[in-house]
């Protein structure tokens, strides 16, 4: 391959060089995680690359969820380009309400695809399963230049299909629980071993954040999760790769003194204002990983039936202490960069300390067996944004977590030239 290269990707330059190009996205992974983990020493090499590299924050796309973010950064663009608005999507046409998971739901190529197609190497990575078809969208595996496989389904991955045979049998370590730390340390292991052995160009490495559902920032779990990554990450660093960490949303407490979630059930005011079952209130935090969090989280949106009086009923729930923001279609379509066929008639986003529900019946808050943290609207907006090289960035908010891979390309081929 050429020293360095440029490839496109969606109206972005990226520079391929020969230095691997990594973004890590670690999921939920609010600043203050981080902050914690440092403050007692347990995150000597982050702190380092914070020192010597860069450190700054940036912004997610909102909804601050894990599809449409995972998405953005792996296409370098926003939901009204990728078309990834949410894990969980309502067709009006056909009155079905499906997961968003599908390759067909996709509007635009990912970096990765590009840069296949430019003869590189890709590794993808993910710790649910549910990502990893759109991730992989645009990648062959009939040579062994791509790689794009979850820690969730690891025993069964193919060569075929993922460019890895049984994964977990390739990497040594056990298919891990769904619900488990050890779910993101098999991603990060699995990077290592393939930055060492199998050399990709560009690698991709993402994370589920079931212990930042469960636990704050200065829990002993929590801190034991960043210590784990922090070995993993000096490896990655020691073998070379420009790196790029950033986060798909924040976490934020989303219960009372006592422990209790805090909810507003939508569905259910909207149902006593217009009748029974008249609107549909959709929560596209909904995805097949809700036991920690009861697809209570802090983004919805509603459709109303034909004749209702829309800027009334904006100006009803945006009365209403639980919501920080509700908006029009229209509004939310320029505000937040999103598909305007993809939401409601209405955009709702909540408090920081409140979630938004449909009907109260509907949510099994059973499994939460720790007081509920969620994310999805503005307070879990704010990420990080770290590099193990020196790089000159825009001011906030200018700088988006979707930057990710325009960055590491950018010190991986800065520092080939000796820049």
């Amino acid at each position: 391959m050429p020293m360095t290269k440029t490839i496109i990707a969606n109206d972005r330059s990226y520079a391929m060089a020969a230095r691997c190009a990594i973004a890590i996205c670690l999921d939920g992974c609010e600043p203050a995680y981080l902050e914690a983990a440092i403050a007692d020493g347990l995150m000597p090499n982050l702190e380092r690359m914070k020192r010597s590299g860069t450190d700054r924050l940036a912004h997610s796309v909102i909804p601050s969820f894990t599809n449409p973010n995972n998405l953005s950064i792996a296409t370098g663009r926003p939901p009204a380009v990728h078309g990834i608005c949410g894990n969980y999507l309502y067709d009006p046409e056909t009155g079905e309400e499906v997961m968003m998971n599908d390759v067909r739901f996709l509007r635009a190529p990912t970096v990765f695809s590009r840069f296949y197609e430019a003869g590189a190497r890709v590794a993808v990575v993910t710790a649910k399963d549910k990502l990893r078809a759109l991730l992989g969208a645009g990648l062959r595996f009939d040579e062994d230049r791509a790689k794009c496989f979850s820690a969730e389904k690891s025993d069964t991955s193919t060569r075929e299909e993922h460019g890895q045979d049984a994964a977990s049998t390739w990497l040594g370590m056990a298919q891990p629980e769904v619900y488990s730390a050890e779910l993101s340390e098999f991603v990060f292991a699995a990077g290592v071993k393939l930055l060492r052995e199998w050399k990709p160009d560009v690698m991709y490495l993402t994370t589920t954040d079931y212990v930042q559902h469960k636990y704050a920032p200065d829990q002993a779990e929590a801190k034991a999760f960043y210590e784990m990554f922090d070995r993993y990450l000096g490896q990655l660093d020691e073998l070379g790769a420009a790196i790029v960490v950033t986060a798909d949303h924040g976490m934020k407490p989303k219960h009372d003194a006592a422990g209790d979630p805090q909810v507003i059930y939508v569905q259910d005011l909207l149902d006593a204002w217009l009748g029974g079952a008249a609107a549909r209130v959709i929560l596209p935090i909904t995805d097949p990983y809700v036991v920690h969090h009861g697809a209570l989280g802090g983004f919805g949106t509603a459709y109303l039936p034909a004749g209702a009086d829309r800027a009334e009923i904006i100006a009803r729930l945006a009365a209403r202490p639980e919501l920080l923001e509700v908006m029009g279609r229209e509004e939310a379509v320029a505000r937040f960069e999103l598909p305007g066929d993809r939401i409601g008639d209405i955009v709702m986003i909540s408090t920081e300390n409140m979630t938004i529900g449909t009907s109260e019946h509907r949510h099994d808050l059973a499994a939460l067996n720790e007081p509920l943290r969620s994310h999805g609207g503005l307070t879990e907006q704010e990420v990080p944004f770290i590099c193990n090289r020196v790089l000159d960035l825009p001011s906030a908010p200018a700088l988006r977590n979707f930057d990710a891979f325009f960055y590491a390309t950018k010190a991986a081929a800065l520092e080939e030239v000796g820049a």
